[in-house]
């Protein structure tokens, strides 16, 4: 029966934003747990504070994603792995998967997209990768001098930091959400589209 509690409260934990600081996203990405939860959900599974899922599943964007937004604000969202290319020696800190910009309420399809959507893609060998979900509110319409980052190359997504660009923008961390994934075949279908292989 303890045990069965214990496995309980451990997935309720597992489920909520304490994951941030279990998993060391806080202080990693960001500095504080963030107040709400980003609903992301794909075709096959959603997302769940740290579960895990497959590259497989995550390869083609999220057909929704929501957090608690108000219709007349600007809002960013950001998915990024600080895992790159492992969490033991992550040089590559962080690799960004996908960044969008001046957001009005939760409208993806009317922002400005700085960098599109990437599947996850941990190396072989590499063990489980956290791939974090962030929104934040924006003080108005922001100007960025940032490149666009299409999908098929890695420039300027090596090295991001979405705490520096929070403080670069004046952006307010408002919600966010994470799960963590590790090699699949379909990670070979990523690194071809980033042109890392042949």
């Amino acid at each position: 029966m303890a045990e069965q509690q214990q496995v309980q409260q451990r997935s309720t934990k597992q489920n909520s934003l304490e994951g941030f600081k279990t998993e060391q996203i806080v202080p990693d990405v960001v500095d504080e747990i963030p107040p709400n939860c980003v609903k992301v959900k794909f075709s096959t599974c959603d997302v769940s504070c740290g579960n895990i899922i497959t590259p497989t599943q995550v390869f083609d964007k999220p057909v929704e994603v929501c957090w608690p937004a108000d219709s007349d604000n600007l809002y960013t969202l950001c998915m990024t792995d600080p895992d790159a290319p492992s969490r033991e020696n992550p040089k590559l800190r962080e690799f960004l998967h996908w960044l969008v910009v001046n957001i009005p309420g939760c409208d993806l399809s009317r922002g400005e997209t700085l960098a599109d959507y990437v599947g996850s893609g941990p190396p072989k060998g590499t063990g489980l990768h956290r791939y974090v979900y962030l929104a934040y509110q924006q003080p108005g319409r922001i100007t960025c001098d940032e490149p666009k980052m299409p999908s098929n190359t890695p420039e300027n997504r090596r090295h991001f930091s979405i705490r520096n660009f929070a403080a670069k923008y004046n952006l307010k961390l408002i919600a966010g959400n994470f799960y963590q994934a590790e090699f699949d075949e379909t990670t070979y279908k990523v690194h071809r589209q980033l042109g890392l292989i042949p």
